[in-house]
C-alpha cells in the first residue's frame, strides 16, 4: 500500500514513483503484479494504490519498504524553482494463508430434540432438530467462550447434524478471519506512522541524485537506476544487516 504523505501534489506524485519502482522491480524477478484499488490524482500520482505481488519471495524482498519514504527536489508544480521536502508512506503486509479451522468433533456436545411441527399429520414425531455446544478458546483474548448452533432445517437429523457442523465451521472461520484482520490493521499503523517527514526510512535527494537508507546508512548515487527499478543492492544490504542483528540476538 502507499499512500501520499506530507506534500499535497508533489508526495502523490512521489507515490506514483514509487508505486513505478516497486512494479519495475517485481517485474525483473518474474512477480505478477496488481492493483486492487487506487486513488490517482489528475497529474498522474496516487492519493494511495493498493496492490498484490506475488511470487516466490515476494514478500521477503518487499518487507523492508514499509515506513515513510522521502523526496527531495523542486517539484514540477513549482513556479518557484524552490526545493521542496514531501513523503509517501509504505506499508507492506503479507497476504493471510487459507485458514485451516480445526474442530476436535469429541469436543461437541450434542443434544437432539423435536422440531415443532404445524400439527395434524405433519407432527414431527422424532427428534430431528439437533443442537450443538462447543468450546472454542478465542485467539484474541485466550478465554474459552461456549458456541450454541441449532439446526431443525429438515426432517432428516443427520442432515441437520451436517448443516450445524458447517456453520460451526463457518462461525469460527469469520472469528478467526476477523483476528487477522484486526493483527493488519494495527500493523499497517505501526509500519507507518503518521506519514510524518520526520519518521523517514529512506531520502530520496533528486539535486545530489542519490538514494538512503537511514536504518542501514546505506547510500547510491544512481538515483534514476533505483527509481526504475534496480533496487536488488539495497534489499540485499538490507537482508545482510537483519541476518547479522538477528545473529547478535542468538549470542545474547
Amino acid at each position: 500500500e502507499i499512500r501520499g504523505g506530507a506534500g499535497g501534489e508533489e508526495a502523490a506524485l512521489f507515490a506514483g514513483e514509487l508505486f513505478r519502482m516497486y512494479s519495475m522491480y517485481a517485474q525483473s524477478k518474474g512477480f505478477k503484479v496488481e492493483i486492487l484499488s487506487e486513488n490517482p490524482t489528475e497529474l498522474g500520482g496516487y492519493k494511495e494504490i493498493v496492490f498484490s505481488v506475488e511470487g516466490e519471495g515476494a514478500y521477503s524482498r518487499f518487507k523492508f519498504e514499509s515506513g515513510v519514504h522521502r523526496v527531495q527536489r523542486v517539484p514540477a508544480t513549482e513556479t518557484q524553482g524552490r526545493m521542496h521536502t514531501s513523503a509517501a508512506t509504505v506499508a507492506v503486509l503479507p497476504e493471510a494463508d487459507k485458514f485451516e479451522v480445526n474442530i476436535n468433533e469429541g469436543d461437541i456436545k450434542w443434544d437432539t430434540f423435536r422440531s415443532s411441527g404445524a400439527g395434524g399429520q405433519n407432527v414431527n414425531k422424532v427428534e430431528s432438530g439437533v443442537r450443538l455446544r462447543y468450546p472454542w478458546k478465542n485467539p484474541n483474548t485466550g478465554e474459552v467462550e461456549e458456541i450454541l448452533i441449532e439446526c431443525t432445517e429438515t426432517r432428516d437429523q443427520p442432515k441437520n447434524k451436517e448443516r450445524a457442523l458447517s456453520r460451526l465451521y463457518t462461525f469460527i472461520h469469520d472469528r478467526e478471519h476477523q483476528k487477522y484482520v484486526d493483527d493488519i490493521a494495527s500493523r499497517r499503523k505501526s509500519l507507518v506512522s503518521t506519514g510524518d517527514r520526520s519518521a523517514k526510512i529512506r531520502t530520496y535527494n533528486f539535486p545530489q541524485g542519490r538514494v538512503t537508507d537511514h536504518r542501514i546508512g546505506y547510500t547510491t548515487h544512481d538515483l534514476n537506476g533505483f527509481l526504475a527499478g534496480d533496487i536488488q543492492d539495497m534489499i540485499d544490504a538490507l537482508t545482510v544487516a537483519e541476518n547479522a542483528e538477528k545473529l547478535k540476538e542468538t549470542e545474547l
